[in-house]
């Protein structure tokens, strides 16, 4: 039986999202933040692809990093700033940048130019998850491919 998935599609006519899942009080950074979930069209379930749009000024993500899932970025247009361990890294298109699973060094991108960066994001997709926030009193925990967020005490959003 044949899969009703397209083979192909136009990313920038996929509608992008620009809602997070974050608690409110770690939404406003993301503001800005335009999502295309590529990956879905094609029913894929293994791993995640999203083009992502920054708006100036704003950010990825908080800071953070994944028990189980591994991350990948590749600039397409714009220069964007990776901000991690290690401290701010200046990326500009064609270059790429990955985060092993397990590999406890946050990061996040934010746009500090003043035209838009876009982006492609690859990540694993673990049916069970521990991301881990550095900057901020937030963890994420996928359970069942449930997600829900809580402090670092374990107490609920």
């Amino acid at each position: 039986m044949a899969d009703s998935k397209p083979v192909t599609i136009t990313a920038l006519e996929v509608a992008a999202r620009s809602t997070t899942i974050y608690p409110p009080q770690f939404a406003g950074p993301l503001k800005g933040r335009e999502k295309r979930v590529l990956g879905d069209q094609f029913g894929l379930s293994q791993f995640g692809v999203n083009l992502t749009v920054l708006q100036p000024g704003a950010a990825s993500a908080e800071r953070h990093w994944h028990k189980n899932e591994d991350e990948f970025i590749y600039v397409i247009d714009g220069e964007i700033t990776l901000v991690d361990d290690a401290g701010e890294h200046l990326l500009r298109p064609g270059m790429c940048a990955g985060f092993k699973a397990g590999v406890a060094n946050g990061h996040k991108l934010v746009n500090r130019e003043d035209r838009p960066v876009t982006y492609l994001e690859i990540g694993t997709r673990s049916a069970d998850e521990l991301a881990t926030y550095s900057d901020v009193d937030m963890m994420g925990i996928k359970e069942n491919h449930k997600f829900r967020f809580t402090r670092r005490d374990g107490t609920p959003y």
